[in-house]
């Protein structure tokens, strides 16, 4: 294929118009093409402020992860995806609440259900993971990698990393 100087010029000339900004009617901003009067935030993502919390403890070949999410908005959330990722393999067959499936050899998924900007719709889920072996320990690494699309400015109370010795002991994050 020849791209010529003619078509990398127009290519570029319609990039440009796409991120034109014109001042609407009283003085907001609205990208060309947008009919003036349209808000120009109308397709902003929602921000959320998803929060996990919860506990891991490792014993023989079971690995428990107790789990709690909540939202502390501002905007309300229809579900989040949690992922919960173990760095040893998991055993063939597993008894995994409805809300979660089993994405490869060490990652499980999770569903929370709705969750209100206020923090008032607390999700729990608890999970007894066999593991294929019995590791001495067992990092689990917990995240949310869905959130319908919201902004989530603090990430930090969403993002877990914690090392469970095979104590049985409650390894809190």
């Amino acid at each position: 294929m020849v791209v010529t100087r003619k078509a990398l010029l127009g290519v570029a000339a319609a990039a440009a118009m796409a991120s034109t900004v014109a001042l609407g009617v009283g003085g907001t901003a609205a990208a060309v093409g947008t009919p003036l009067g349209t808000p120009a935030g109308r397709n902003i993502a929602p921000e959320a402020d998803v929060s996990l919390h919860g506990h891991v403890s490792l014993w023989g070949t079971g690995l428990g992860i107790w789990l709690r999410s909540e939202n502390r908005g501002p905007a309300d959330l229809d579900g989040a995806t949690v992922r919960l990722r173990v760095s040893v393999p998991l055993a063939g067959r597993q008894q995994l609440p409805q809300e979660c499936l089993r994405a490869d050899l060490t990652t499980v998924l999770c569903r929370t259900g709705a969750l209100h900007a206020d923090g008032s719709e607390q999700r729990q889920l608890a999970l007894e993971l066999q593991l294929a072996g019995r590791p001495a320990e067992a990092i689990v690494r917990i995240d949310t990698v869905w959130n319908g699309g919201a902004t989530d400015r603090n990430a930090k109370n969403s993002e877990h990393e914690v090392l469970a010795p095979a104590t049985g002991d409650e390894y809190v994050f």
